[in-house]
């Protein structure tokens, strides 16, 4: 079915409201149950705000929304700006930049442009399902590359193995950096909190295959789970198979819980796992992120599991300032038995 005959008038449906430069709305068989909204976009680069801890000053979204469909997605609150909700809609409406590359190149030749790094899957996943049909990342490495634009890419989704050739030869203008995220390592648990994304199994096939070439990939092997993945079993085994597939570092770091993902997250837990509900609550109580004293008890445990697989480590930690140390909403240690070497214990 051409998607050219599946334009609808979307001016009227309220949902929409908050969509600048709607071009068409569209549905296909080959995604059931998403919408894509093209739209032409103004801009496409992004400064990232000064305050953020982030190692990047821009980045490119060519998408908003996302069909990886992760229940913990940290983005899932900015489809609230569309006046498109953080759960389901975030999941089926992906906002597509159509333009973006166009816009992208002009942005990057002009005199003004400092050639700073620029930063590609920091919200929504420039590899998720759609770039299949839509082809914007192949325009956007070549305008970065092209302009002589250091970039980076982090992903889950293994259609970046596409365009690991373009990206070998960008690698010849300039520094570029990739990432691959692989948190869950149970297919099973995959399947329920993941359920768009590729297998663990392929995306260290493309990890494999981008080292390959020449890549220091690192693999965000994050988020941990509480109780559901930080036992040294899957914790190690999930090391094992990163060294495995020839990546360079791992960045690891557990869960975090913004609002809008913190209350679809919940849903899915009390689903799901309704036991874990109440500990989580005490772990995190009003903050996004999990207690001081759980990321430090998950430090000690994670850290020589990776020195014994030989990978370079780096703990995530991107809270500001004013979130970190007294001021992070702390659960006692004793309250969630939480001893050197043992798993953290529910009751």
């Amino acid at each position: 079915m051409r998607w050219s005959a599946q334009q609808v008038n979307a001016s009227a449906d309220p949902a929409l409201v908050g969509l600048q430069g709607l071009v068409r709305s569209v549905q296909t068989p080959d995604f059931a149950g998403i919408t894509f909204h093209e739209v032409a976009a103004k801009s496409a680069l992004n400064r990232v705000p000064s305050q953020s801890p982030m190692p990047f000053s821009w980045t490119v979204n060519p998408y908003r929304g996302c069909s990886h469909a992760c229940v913990y997605c940290f983005a899932r609150r900015t489809h609230s700006y569309l006046e498109l909700d953080s759960g389901a809609d975030f999941d089926s409406q992906v906002v597509v930049k159509v333009n973006v590359a166009e816009v992208l190149s002009a942005e990057v030749s002009r005199r003004s442009w400092k050639r700073e790094l620029v930063a590609l899957g920091t919200n929504t996943d420039p590899y998720q399902r759609a770039e299949g049909r839509y082809a914007l990342m192949p325009g956007i490495i070549a305008a970065l590359a092209e302009s002589g634009t250091p970039l980076s890419i982090l992903t889950k989704g293994t259609l970046l193995r596409r365009d690991l050739p373009l990206l070998a030869r960008a690698a010849e203008q300039v520094p570029v950096d990739l990432a691959m995220s692989v948190a869950i390592f149970d297919d099973e648990l995959q399947k329920t909190i993941e359920p768009g994304t590729p297998s663990a199994a392929a995306r260290l096939a493309t990890v494999r295959a981008a080292a390959e070439l020449g890549f220091r990939v690192t693999v965000f092997a994050m988020p941990i789970l509480p109780w559901l993945t930080d036992s040294v079993e899957h914790l190690d085994g999930a090391l094992a198979q990163i060294a495995a597939s020839g990546a360079h570092r791992v960045v690891y770091g557990a869960l975090h819980l913004r609002p809008g993902a913190r209350e679809w997250f919940f849903a899915w837990l009390a689903r799901e796992h309704p036991k874990l509900v109440p500990v989580y609550r005490r772990l995190y109580g009003g903050s996004s992120y999990a207690s001081k004293d759980y990321r430090a008890w998950l430090a000690r445990r994670v850290r020589p599991l990776i020195r014994r697989h030989g990978l370079d480590a780096r703990e995530d930690d991107d809270a500001p300032d004013a979130w970190r140390g007294a001021k992070v909403a702390a659960v006692p240690a004793a309250t969630l038995d939480l001893p050197t070497t043992a798993a953290p214990t529910l009751f």
